[in-house]
């Protein structure tokens, strides 16, 4: 019996949180501000690292041109 209640009283209290169309931060819902807010981590996740963009500012060479040997 008491677990009953124990777990009656967690999933009351796990439903307190604030809904999704209610107000949040900067003047957008919850809901808005969790999208903005897992669109901001993936782009510091695509982001490159110095090594990467260092790489990537490289001059690009050319092969170098073979040889033919004889005359």
């Amino acid at each position: 019996m008491k677990i009953k209640l124990v777990l009656t009283a967690c999933l009351l209290v796990a439903a307190c949180g604030k809904g999704d169309n209610e107000p949040g931060p900067g003047g957008v819902t919850v809901g808005e501000a969790r999208a903005l807010d897992e669109a901001a981590q993936m782009i510091e996740e695509r982001r490159l690292s110095p090594e990467d963009l260092r790489r990537r500012a490289a001059p690009v060479t050319a092969p170098a041109e073979q040889e033919t040997g004889g005359g």
